[in-house]
Formats: structure tokens, C-alpha cells, sequence
């Protein structure tokens, strides 16, 4: 009896040995799945970077070609716009002779600052021309202050040069006269 346990437990150990090597084989076959697929994984995430770094520099020289267009031709607007003032400026050159007299031609001109100033409106720029208005260093720059009777003080009596904006913003301030109250010390800071 001795003898058939000894087998019995020889078989049982053979067994054991086998289902280790098939229970290892499986493992390894198993591992061997996974590298396959983590291989494969890897393969498609790297060409997924490969294309997303291609379509990066696409949009990169994409941008670049927009802003450099954008520069050239941001103006083209404003420039189609400026075309029939040039026009009528042109016109009213060779259209004076030796007969014209000044207020025909000071007719022409004052059409033609008609049109240049709507043509500035359309593109968002404003003159200013503050007459009359309060003194404003953001606005305004005081060339000069008067003592004035006939005006508020820190208003505008006369303006030397007409001011601008664009869309709100100055970009240009008018220069002014200001006028002084009676006795009044200047309150104003001609720095716009």
C-alpha cells in the first residue's frame, strides 16, 4: 500500500507539474496577447500623435498666412472708400481754369470734405469739433486759456484743430481755446 501511495502521490505530483506548465503556458500565451495588443495600442496612439502634430503645423502656417494676409489687406476697405474722394479731389483740380472764380472752388472743396467725412464715418471714425462743450483732457487739448464773459468757464470758445476718434477711442484730440472765468485760477490740465 505503501507502494501504490507513493505512485498515487508520484501521479498526483506529475499531474500538478503538468497543470503548472499548462497553467504557465497559458499565462505566457496570455502575456504575450496583452504585449501584442499594447504593441498595437501603442502603434495607434503613435500615429495619432504623428497626425495631430501634422494638423498643428497645418493650422500653424494657416494661421501665419491669415495674419499676414489680414496686415496686407485690412485696409482694402477703407482704401475702396477713399477711391471717390480721390476722384472728386481730382475732378476739382481739372475742372479750375482762369475763370473759376473762389466760390465754386470753394463749393467743390467743401463737397469733397462731405464725402471724405462720410467715408471716414463709414469706417468708424468720428470728428470731433467741441465748440461750445466742457473742457475735456481726454478729449480736448487746451492750447490756450481766454477770460471770457461770454462763455462758462472750462469751455470751449474756438477750436485751432479738430480732433478724432475711431470706434470710440481717441486718436486724436481737438486742440482748444479755453475760457477763464473772472478772477478764476485755470483748472484745467492742458495734457490730454
Amino acid at each position: 500500500m505503501a507502494n501504490e501511495t507513493q505512485t498515487e502521490s508520484a501521479q498526483n505530483t506529475e499531474v500538478e507539474e503538468k497543470l503548472i506548465d499548462l497553467t504557465e503556458d497559458e499565462e505566457i500565451a496570455d502575456l504575450k496577447q496583452q504585449l501584442e495588443d499594447a504593441q498595437s495600442k501603442v502603434a495607434d496612439y503613435w500615429d495619432q500623435i504623428v497626425r495631430a502634430k501634422a494638423e498643428m503645423e497645418n493650422i500653424k502656417r494657416r494661421a501665419t498666412r491669415d495674419v499676414e494676409n489680414a496686415r496686407k489687406f485690412s485696409i482694402e476697405s477703407f482704401a475702396n472708400d477713399l477711391i471717390p474722394v480721390m476722384d472728386s479731389m481730382e475732378q476739382g483740380l481739372t475742372s479750375i481754369t482762369d475763370s473759376t472764380d473762389i466760390e465754386t472752388v470753394k463749393e467743390g472743396m467743401s463737397l469733397t470734405i462731405n464725402v471724405m467725412l462720410k467715408t471716414l464715418e463709414k469706417q468708424g471714425m468720428k470728428q470731433a469739433n467741441p465748440v461750445g462743450e466742457r473742457f475735456n483732457p481726454q478729449h480736448h487739448e487746451a492750447m490756450t486759456m481766454v477770460p471770457s464773459t461770454e462763455h462758462p468757464a472750462d469751455h470751449v470758445m474756438d477750436v485751432f484743430q479738430k480732433g478724432y476718434e475711431l470706434n470710440g477711442r481717441v486718436i486724436r484730440p481737438a486742440r482748444v481755446v479755453v475760457s477763464q472765468g473772472d478772477g478764476e485760477a485755470p483748472s484745467i490740465n492742458t495734457k490730454a
